[in-house]
């Protein structure tokens, strides 16, 4: 978890008015007490109104509440562009958060950025595009990639033989209507990329370790060493 994430979460926690200890707010947040002894300290520092000591417990003081969230009208037009894209072309997993987010994003706007959010007239349809099963695929591999762990899968190649991998997956890419994977294939040593839609079947196999060798970021750079790819193209990772 991030420590902007973490601090989050306390104040969450002490909103309820009640003594919360440093030992229970460490078993909730799976870090050490001293750690949160120094956030409390960075709360109280930043303004929060929180009372207590160590050893004792924290409350926080009634009536504060977080500052609202507020966005630029460049940014709302973006955030809901963006949301409507991964519901429509995005993982079924993904397309709800999306779906979700959407509805958060209108709760907590003003009425005149609530406006502007509603009247944004970019959208995504996907009539004849993926279909349900690669949809299925791209959450499996985004668990994957996060979890650093590997994957089976049996991918049709070009002339419709199936061959077998076990990848190392690192990243995903959209490219309109084609997903790719970007991997580190075991079989071949090397970096790939393999279309989503080619997959027709995938296990989840065992973790792996993060290694700066084996990275997307690694990939990058050997692209540009080929010449596949400007310096300045690639994201920032």
């Amino acid at each position: 978890m991030r420590r902007a994430d973490r601090l989050f979460q306390i104040v969450q926690y002490l909103r309820g008015g009640r003594l919360v200890t440093a030992a229970q707010l460490a078993a909730r947040l799976e870090v050490s007490e001293r750690t949160i002894y120094r956030d409390i300290a960075d709360l109280i520092g930043s303004g929060v109104p929180v009372e207590g000591e160590a050893g004792v417990g924290y409350v926080m003081r009634g009536g504060y509440d977080l500052p609202p969230l507020m966005f630029t009208q460049d940014e709302i037009v973006a955030l809901v562009a963006g949301a409507r894209l991964i519901r429509a072309w995005g993982g079924l997993s993904m397309a709800a958060a999306a779906e979700e987010a959407l509805v958060k994003i209108n709760a907590v706007l003003p009425d005149s950025a609530r406006a502007r959010a509603e009247g944004v007239q970019i959208h995504a349809l996907n009539y004849d595009g993926i279909d349900t099963a690669t949809r299925e695929r791209l959450d499996q591999i985004e668990e994957a990639i996060n979890s650093r762990t590997r994957i089976d899968i049996d991918y049709t190649k070009d002339g419709g033989a199936s061959d077998p991998r076990v990848l190392r997956p690192l990243g995903l890419f959209f490219w309109g209507k084609v997903w790719t994977l970007v991997a580190w294939c075991e079989l071949r040593g090397d970096f790939r990329n393999f279309r989503v839609d080619r997959i027709t079947r995938l296990a989840l196999g065992d973790p792996f370790r993060e290694d700066r060798d084996i990275s997307l970021k690694a990939f990058y750079e050997q692209q540009v060493r080929k010449g596949e790819i400007p310096p300045d193209r690639g994201p920032t990772l």
